[in-house]
């Protein structure tokens, strides 16, 4: 294998040395976003593995690219941990008594116990400790300070019946676990993040494949020099906050970022309890970087946080710098009170009210980056919110970033910048939501049993825009019976259809679906359309009510209307209901027609 080819390069240092370069910051963790989230047992089964000499597997490193200072100068990269966290972590928790922060964010001491009689490990607990027989917590062992002989001489005062030398013998095998090698594969820093994936997905079948927000993540927190490391935290208490408010005690505990812009920023986070737009890490880098450098890949990021210049190829510390406070910047806007719950209220008022109503991420995100875009141009509000609403909806019912949104991102990013959103928005509205796909395609798409499909959402967000009431109810409305998490009902009761010999798949049809309240359901129970709908005529009648509280035909004829119920459902059963199905689907995308140009 010629060395040009070779794109990696592999060492078998002792462990010992690797505790040195981490201690040192020659290899760098990056803690990318993944707390500690082994449990003990699995740190006990390292630890015997290596003790017994079975090998543990392979760390991945891979050097960042080196830079040109601007006196001309090089400074070579740091070497980045990017696969075998966890096991680095565990070992240096166990062996060294490090802290971890576990997968609550909580600090927490793993702590491991070693029986020198049968030379076995196991996780420390309360009878462990009491229990004279086992060394409870194996750091001590490894703790420079301790004295091995005094050791021995205290255990086997404690044991009668053990033997100095074998227990002598035991501790000095534990001990030796440090001269141990364990195998690095160093990546050659000119690899790009595909290949760089690719070997890490190959070498590691059992890990976490990493994304490419997790490689920019890295790039981000080992960078000190440009406060990366207070970034990547900035990112983490953001998402961890959104979800959980009561973890602002936890951030306010530590002090050094406490007194931080991002700290002040992100602070009104604590009294929100709002859930629509919770983002992950990944979400933020998509949203600040997209927003900020015009650009849709994420592995350009990490690029440039490397200090890519992408015209020469070389990589420049001015880049990393210059990229470094572009992103913070990026980041900051995206944590603004203002900007965020601004946002927020723009789905909010295209009918999307409630969490449950929201599918694929990318679409907001791509609408909150279309919502800063606008900002920095200094577009008026109003003119934001209808375009921002309007890109949304466009976007959910037309699945655009479903699928590799990266790319997407990028050509739309771009073309917004080069034709301004009024041309842009209108030509890709025209182009993708025409009267075919009214008339045609959406009805079509709607022949689906998958209650979560963004149509169906869409109709419900179009109802609740339109203060509909739920079907058969003169005052509660589907805005209310949504957010109180109410369940969708079936027209065609889905007992009766079942009874019929009908397969799952037809009688949950979406275009069979209502929004009701439950005693309204109840009360249909397994019967017909034609059979509670004469019901429903008599109550309109004799005004004695055993469906809600219409009493008035016209009333009810409002209601089926704004429920998309086809005319004739009074006199509907079995044989009608493929029939029924068609004709609501069209009445449904009309619907989210009128409510889309509504927007």
């Amino acid at each position: 294998m010629g060395m040009s080819t070779q794109q990696y390069s592999v060492s078998q240092p002792p462990i010992q040395n690797l505790f040195t370069w981490i201690q040192s910051g020659e290899i760098a963790i990056p803690e990318i976003q993944r707390p500690f989230v082994w449990d003990s047992t699995k740190v006990r089964h390292l630890l015997d593995s290596l003790f017994r000499g079975y090998p543990v597997g392979y760390l991945i490193t891979w050097r960042n690219p080196d830079v040109k200072l601007k006196d001309g100068t090089t400074s070579s990269g740091k070497r980045i941990l990017i696969d075998g966290q966890q096991r680095v972590t565990a070992l240096m928790a166990a062996l060294l008594g490090y802290e971890v922060v576990d997968k609550n964010y909580q600090t927490i001491k793993i702590r491991i116990a070693f029986h020198p009689v049968k030379r076995i490990f196991e996780v420390t607990n309360p009878a462990i400790e009491k229990d004279a027989s086992w060394i409870s917590d194996i750091s001590i062992v490894f703790n420079p300070s301790t004295s091995v002989i005094d050791l021995v001489t205290n255990y086997c005062a404690k044991n009668a019946g053990t033997n100095k030398d074998d227990i002598h013998r035991s501790i000095e095998l534990l001990r030796a676990i440090t001269s141990n090698q364990i195998g690095i594969i160093e990546l050659d820093p000119e690899l790009d993040i595909e290949t760089v994936t690719i070997i890490f997905i190959r070498v590691n079948s059992e890990g976490v494949p990493l994304s490419q927000a997790d490689f920019a993540m890295s790039k981000i927190a080992v960078n000190e020099t440009y406060g990366g490391n207070t970034l990547r935290k900035a990112i983490d208490y953001f998402c961890h906050l959104s979800v959980a408010p009561e973890f602002f005690s936890t951030i306010k505990k530590d002090h050094v970022f406490s007194k931080t812009d991002f700290f002040s920023q992100m602070s009104w986070l604590q009294k929100d309890n709002e859930d629509i737009y919770d983002p992950t890490y990944t979400d933020m880098l998509r949203v600040a970087f997209t927003s900020e450098f015009k650009r849709g890949r994420l592995e350009d990021l990490v690029a440039l946080l490397s200090g890519r210049n992408f015209e020469t190829r070389q990589y420049e510390e001015e880049i990393v710098k210059d990229s470094f406070s572009r992103l913070k910047n990026a980041i900051m806007r995206f944590m603004n009170e203002t900007h965020f719950k601004r946002f927020i209220m723009i789905i909010r008022s295209a009918g999307y009210v409630d969490s449950s109503m929201i599918g694929g991420q990318n679409a907001l995100n791509f609408a909150y980056i279309l919502y800063l875009t606008l900002r920095e141009k200094g577009m008026k509000d109003a003119d934001i919110e209808q375009y921002v609403r309007r890109w949304f909806v466009m976007s959910v019912l037309t699945s655009r970033y479903s699928g590799s949104p990266e790319s997407v991102f990028d050509y739309d990013i771009r073309q917004i910048h080069a034709q301004g959103i009024e041309a842009y928005s209108e030509s890709i509205v025209k182009g993708t939501l025409s009267d075919a796909f009214w008339d045609a395609a959406l009805p079509q798409e709607m022949n689906t049993s998958v209650a979560s499909s963004p149509y169906f959402r869409a109709f419900q967000a179009a109802q609740i825009k339109m203060n509909d009431k739920g079907f058969l109810s003169s005052d509660i409305s589907v805005r209310e019976l949504i957010e109180v998490k109410s369940d969708v009902h079936h027209i065609f009761p889905k007992d009766y259809l079942k009874k019929n010999g009908l397969t799952r798949g037809q009688y949950n049809q979406i275009a069979n679906y209502v929004v009701a309240q439950s005693e309204i359901n109840i009360a249909i129970g397994n019967k017909e359309p034609k059979v509670y709908f004469d019901q429903i005529k008599s109550q309109c009648a004799s005004g004695k009510k055993c469906y809600g509280n219409i009493t008035d035909p016209q009333a009810l004829k409002e209601n089926l209307r704004m429920n998309c119920i086809p005319d004739g459902i009074e006199n509907m059963t079995l044989d009608e209901y493929p029939d029924f199905l068609e004709q609501r689907r069209k009445l449904m995308a009309l619907k989210i027609k009128d409510y889309f140009r509504s927007l």
